[in-house]
């Protein structure tokens, strides 16, 4: 199995994640965003990915794309530690905290995005973090207020749905990890934050941060 990907990506993030807690043995083949014009534009790597887009999975002589459909490829695909509940509510609700980040919050503040507000619309810096901070923070308002709806269901626990972590919390760590590197307070979302700090002492969760990547600067 070879993982393309960026140390700092949020989305090859979520993946290093789900293959170190399911224990799958894979090659990490870094792909640079910025060196060499970016990496990921080249063709060669389009070969792999026409987005031009990390990560992509390769595993056998199957190439997946799109973190989430990965994540759930290696749920159906090795399903020892499952990253999804049995119950049907209960999966639909970790897809959705998943996707609150994945789909909500996480396009909003890519790097092309990002690059795409200095470059051609010549934003400043300072406009730049305007935009991420006020579209991250929004969205984990949202994210926030799911986790700590009472809806009479034992739904969040220790984790973000449950006692142990899930897809929800593969997405949740690395948001987390994008916010602080902004300098977003996260003083306002006191239960995202319990659940970072619990996943960030497990060994699946702390292999997988950017600085102990291979390819981390």
């Amino acid at each position: 199995m070879k993982l393309h990907t960026y140390f700092r990506s949020s989305a090859a993030y979520r993946v290093r994640i789900a293959l170190n807690l399911k224990g799958l043995a894979y090659e990490s083949i870094p792909v640079h965003l910025l060196k060499n014009g970016g990496e990921q534009l080249q063709e060669s790597y389009r070969a792999i990915n026409p987005a031009g887009l990390v990560p992509s999975l390769q595993d056998g002589g199957h190439i997946l794309t799109q973190s989430l459909a990965i994540l759930e490829y290696l749920d159906e695909a090795y399903p020892e530690v499952p990253l999804l509940p049995r119950d049907p509510f209960a999966r639909a609700r970790v897809r959705a905290l998943a996707q609150t980040i994945a789909c909500e919050i996480h396009p909003l503040n890519n790097l092309r995005v990002l690059k795409y507000l200095t470059g051609t619309l010549q934003l400043t810096e300072v406009a730049k973090t305007q935009w991420y901070r006020h579209w991250t923070e929004q969205g984990l308002r949202t994210l926030e207020a799911h986790l700590t709806r009472n809806s009479g269901e034992a739904e969040t626990g220790a984790f973000c749905h449950g006692d142990t972590p899930t897809m929800a919390d593969c997405c949740l760590v690395p948001q987390v990890f994008n916010a602080q590197r902004f300098q977003v307070d996260m003083s306002a979302y006191p239960t995202v934050m319990a659940i970072h700090a619990r996943c960030s002492a497990l060994k699946a969760f702390a292999a997988a941060h950017p600085s102990q990547q291979q390819d981390a600067e």
